[in-house]
């Protein structure tokens, strides 16, 4: 079985697209950060806005700082952020839901309807009120970007929950004596997790773009550190006199969504039962 789903993802091109761009965008980053001559938080004068030239490959911003070498830390910054954002809407999405869907009665009318809530508001607006809230920082957009993810996976788990919960093993498990949250850790979540794994692959590139949107609006990481979104609005600044900071920095989010969107769909296509290999 296991053999049948790695030949499907090999097989998608899609797939296979994305995970050569995810790897080229941490080998890329990996390369240029133990490679790198330059320091990207220094400021030298003189070589504000420089075009790309052989001692900067991608030119300078408007500090004369080297483009590639912040572009390169910002992509740890912001895979850090988007794996770590879609871990805690995942985990709590997952726990909100499981036991929203397994037990049912009042408190799964409450929760739904708090979910239901929350998904009325776009996600971006959600996560710009965290941010307004709680204020500036790293830890500030997981938790912002983390919050509003929640309850996509709440209504995925849950719907996968009502489905298993039906299944013959659960009565059988019950009637052998195992307690209820026994039978919703062990037995009914596991086999719940694939609708998951794969809300999870497509739900990185948002949060990568989400956090790149806070960081453009000023509400994301503090100032003058290296990431996408912070560096996208500098080169707005000077876009017209020299605009390879804006589109150097809006190429690798772009490539880094899609790669991770690509890379989703073809796992979801893997783990469908129904797909030939």
């Amino acid at each position: 079985m296991q053999s049948r789903k790695l030949r499907v993802l090999l097989r998608h091109r899609g797939a296979v697209a994305g995970m050569t761009l995810i790897a080229g965008v941490i080998l890329g980053a990996l390369l240029v950060t133990l490679f790198t001559p330059h320091d990207p938080g220094r400021v030298i004068q003189g070589k504000d806005a420089e075009d790309p030239s052989g001692s900067h490959w991608l030119g300078t911003d408007t500090f004369g700082r080297d483009i590639l070498t912040r572009l390169a830390l910002a992509a740890w910054r912001s895979l850090l952020i988007g794996l770590s954002a879609v871990a805690f809407s995942a985990t709590l999405g997952t726990l909100i839901g499981g036991v929203s869907g397994y037990f049912g009665g009042w408190a799964d009318g409450i929760t739904m309807r708090v979910i239901d809530i929350m998904m009325a508001f776009p996600r971006i607006l959600l996560a710009i009120l965290i941010a307004t809230l709680i204020g500036k920082g790293m830890d500030t957009v997981i938790i912002a970007v983390g919050i509003t993810g929640i309850p996509t996976f709440a209504r995925q788990i849950r719907g996968s929950v009502l489905a298993i919960r039906e299944m013959e093993f659960v009565p059988a498990s019950r009637a052998l004596g195992s307690s209820p949250w026994r039978i919703l850790f062990v037995h009914v979540l596991p086999n719940a997790l694939g609708p998951i794994i794969v809300l999870a692959t497509l739900g990185i590139g948002g949060a990568v773009l989400e956090a790149a949107g806070l960081s453009f609006l000023g509400l994301g990481v503090e100032t003058d550190t290296p990431e996408w979104g912070a560096m996208l609005f500098d080169g707005r600044k000077i876009f017209r006199i020299s605009p390879w900071l804006a589109v150097f920095s809006g190429a690798a989010i772009t490539l880094t969504v899609l790669a991770f969107n690509l890379f989703g769909d073809g796992l979801r296509d893997a783990l469908d039962p129904r797909t030939k290999p």
